[in-house]
């Protein structure tokens, strides 16, 4: 009479658990860039707010705002985002915690999201945004690589 094999052999075991063990390898630092280019673009949203207040701005009053508070930009930090700031010359920058995101500069501190206005004065208008960043490249939204 045959005997009929229950379960799984240990070595049918111990390839399926090299196998979870290669994928954990490999999904989990993918996952840990995943999460830190999602803080950095709630900065991006944040200056994309503002962005649109300093157009408007610009716009109605035919000069730049002199600093954010006149724009109309919340100014208040949040979890991973703090100081925003525009320049007098329509510079709109905010600073991302790298402590929260690992996304900082190579020496691993905080780095800056910049948005600078191209204005044409001849129509007074501003007629487009450039992107500009201290931030690791890969962390980074496209507008600002």
């Amino acid at each position: 009479m045959k005997k009929l094999q229950k379960g799984f052999t240990l070595i049918e075991l111990m390839i399926v658990v090299a196998i979870v063990g290669i994928l954990a390898a490999i999904a989990i630092p993918a996952y840990k860039d995943y999460i830190a280019r999602s803080k950095v673009s709630e900065c991006a949203a944040t200056l994309g707010a503002c962005k649109t207040s300093v157009t408007e701005f610009y716009n109605t009053k035919v000069r730049v705002p002199a600093n954010a508070t006149s724009a109309g930009c919340s100014t208040n930090p949040s979890q991973y985002c703090q100081s925003l700031s525009v320049a007098t010359s329509g510079n709109i920058t905010i600073e991302v915690v790298a402590a929260s995101t690992g996304a900082g500069d190579a020496s691993g501190g905080d780095c800056d999201l910049t948005l600078i206005p191209s204005i044409n004065t001849t129509n007074n208008e501003i007629t487009g945004w450039t992107g500009s960043t201290g931030c690791q490249t890969k962390y980074v939204p496209a507008q600002f690589r």
